[in-house]
């Protein structure tokens, strides 16, 4: 079982990888359903080219296509990205604190400089 969840958040990443299937999964978010020709209007590349990404994206899961008639819809399918977010949290807290930390040494080192007397008001007088 965990082969296969390390497998599945692998076709995840490696199709989040792409800023065309990215763009491809933001326009699904925004609209629930798309025909592929729909989907493909705002690139600038052909539609065999855009329908490759979509079988990266569907063989990852992040989308599913639907056939009514000759028109394919294809939808966001939000579970495997679920997988993944929750595969980042853990490690969430662990650059949370992190960064925290690193915030809090550069607010300690800019109180230091401010609370230095400028060398340039010592040189005037």
């Amino acid at each position: 079982m965990v082969k296969f969840q390390e497998m599945q958040l692998d076709r995840t990443f490696a199709a989040l990888v792409d800023p065309t299937r990215r763009a491809i999964l933001a326009r699904l978010e925004r609209e629930e359903s798309l025909s592929i020709g729909e989907l493909a209007r705002p690139f600038a590349i052909k539609l065999p080219a855009v329908m490759k990404h979509l079988d990266v994206l569907g063989t990852a899961g992040l989308i599913t296509r639907t056939k009514t008639g000759r028109t394919v819809a294809v939808r966001l399918a939000p579970k495997p990205m679920e997988e993944a977010m929750n595969w980042l949290r853990r490690y969430e807290r662990f650059w949370s604190a992190s960064l925290d930390r690193l915030a809090a040494y550069a607010e300690a080192e800019e109180a230091k400089a401010k609370a230095r007397p400028d060398k340039t008001e010592e040189n005037k007088t």
